[in-house]
Order: structure tokens, then C-alpha cells, then sequence
């Protein structure tokens, strides 16, 4: 990828957290260029979703620093955040769910208010084009993930993996320019996770979009990743990154994400091979 003709969109410099005694995060630099596909793994307590939690402005950092677009964005509110493009999704499922599917998606995009209170309150002419414009949308992005046929069911009533879809194409709906998803196949069988693949890597190409996944399916990771990069957390530091082929040679990352001893190494590589 052209570093110039993707210049960096986030970037992470010195990046730690402390919890009281506890260290969760230690001196993370991390990059992510415009339009990448960025795939973090790690064993559970690694740190993952706290870098996530920093990003989208759920916690601060005890020292280091966040630029979003060049902007220092540490101690901005998530819904700040939200407004400047950055979007997530969690691994636990948090829609609304005596929602409709359409009333979820339509919520997300509202996080985003493109005329003010006055406008709604009195109906005029500016707040009326948007919501039509906002019902175009919503049909638009749920017809994209399959959902369009459910969009008048209660959220609460969809099948997990549909569910799952919805979380993703609410995130969507907020018109990110960065998409931080959480462990988006967590509790999926096989299929399910084929779908999804096909599904995340059609959206990215066709939004655009920059993405951070965190996923503990090594085959969904180095199937979105194969043309970009991986970084692996363990314990709260980075201990690699580099191509998918790369990290699923790398000794250290075999010993740390699967916590194989030695002897298990041929067959741990084995089943990070199965995956690329």
C-alpha cells in the first residue's frame, strides 16, 4: 500500500494504561493508514479491546497519545468522536431490542444530527428532506447486508447471526470513516463466519472505510488481512506485526496467542497455515 497515497488516518504514540497497580496497556505504537484493514489479536487479557475502548473515547489513557485525522483526540466523548467519524461495534451485541431493525439503523444515523431541534419540533422543509433522505439510506444499507426483509422486525426477535449483521450496519449507518469492530464473529459456527468474512471485506472495499478488527477466529483475521497487516497484543504490549504470513510463522506469536508449549509448535503453525 502507497503510504503517501494513504497517508495515516490514527495514529498511536507511547500508549499505555494503568489500572491502580495493574498495567493493561504498555507503550503502544500503532499506525493506521486511510482505507487499511488493520487485524489485532491476541490472547483474552491482552489488552484488545482496552486500545479499543481509548480509540473510541470510552477511557483515557494514562499516558501517551491519539491522533485521529492529525487531531489529538484524547479525553473527546465517544459521541465526539462519533461525530468526527470514528464507529464501533461491540462483541457484546448492544442493539435495542424491542426496536425494529429499521428503527435501529435510523437511531445510529441520528447519532449524527443534521439539522437542529427547532427543525424538528416544527416540521420545516429542512428536517423533512432529511428524514427522507434517512429512510433512502437505512433501505440502502440494509438491503447491503441482507437485512431489508426483516427491517419491521423487533431486533430482539433475529436470529444471532442476523443480529450480529444489524450491529455492523448500525455502526454503518453513522457514515464512519474509521470502523472499529469487536470480535464481530464472536459465538458464530463456521458458516457463519464465512458469510461475515465475505460481508466485511464487500463493505470495506466498496465504503472504503478504515477498519480495526479485533477477532479471535485466526482463519476470519487472515482471510480480511491477507493483503494488509496484523499486530499482536500479549500482555498489555505489542509483540509483532507484519503480514499475515509473517505472523502466522512468528514463534512468539504461536507460544503467546495460543499458550502452546514447545512441543505443540508444529501443530499450532499447522492450524495457523489451515487459516491463510
Amino acid at each position: 500500500m502507497d503510504t503517501q497515497a494513504n497517508p495515516e488516518i490514527l495514529a498511536l504514540q507511547g500508549v499505555s494504561v494503568r489500572f491502580g497497580g495493574v498495567r493493561a496497556l504498555s507503550g503502544i505504537d500503532l499506525s493506521l493508514r486511510r482505507g487499511e484493514l488493520l487485524g489485532l489479536i491476541g490472547p483474552n487479557g491482552a489488552g484488545k479491546t482496552t486500545l479499543l475502548n481509548l480509540i473510541s473515547g470510552a477511557m483515557a489513557p494514562t499516558t501517551g497519545t491519539i491522533h485521529f485525522n492529525g487531531q489529538p483526540i484524547v479525553g473527546l466523548s465517544p459521541d465526539k468522536l462519533c461525530h468526527l467519524g470514528i464507529s464501533r461495534t461491540f462483541q457484546n451485541i448492544r442493539l435495542f431490542p424491542k426496536m425494529t431493525v429499521f428503527e435501529n439503523v435510523a437511531l445510529g444515523m441520528h447519532a449524527r444530527p443534521h439539522y437542529s431541534l427547532a427543525d424538528a419540533l416544527f416540521c420545516t422543509p429542512r428536517a423533512l428532506r432529511h428524514e427522507a433522505k434517512t429512510v433512502e439510506r437505512v433501505h440502502a444499507l440494509l438491503d447491503r447486508v441482507g437485512l431489508m426483509a426483516a427491517r419491521d422486525k423487533h431486533a430482539g426477535d433475529l436470529p444471532y447471526g442476523m443480529q450480529r449483521r444489524l450491529e455492523l450496519v448500525r455502526a454503518m449507518a453513522t457514515d464512519p470513516q474509521l470502523l472499529l469492530l469487536d470480535e464481530p464473529a464472536a459465538g458464530m459456527n463456521e458458516d457463519e463466519c464465512e458469510q461475515l468474512t465475505r460481508l466485511i471485506q464487500g463493505i470495506h472495499e466498496e465504503f472504503g472505510y478504515s477498519v480495526i478488527l479485533i477477532e479471535h477466529h485466526i482463519k476470519v483475521v487472515m482471510e480480511l488481512c491477507r493483503t494488509h497487516r496484523i499486530y499482536v497484543l500479549n500482555l498489555g504490549e505489542i509483540l509483532a506485526s507484519g503480514t499475515p504470513r509473517e505472523i502466522q510463522t512468528d514463534p512468539k506469536v504461536i507460544t503467546a496467542y495460543l499458550g502452546e508449549k514447545r512441543e505443540n509448535h508444529g501443530r499450532t503453525r499447522r492450524q495457523l497455515s489451515r487459516s491463510h
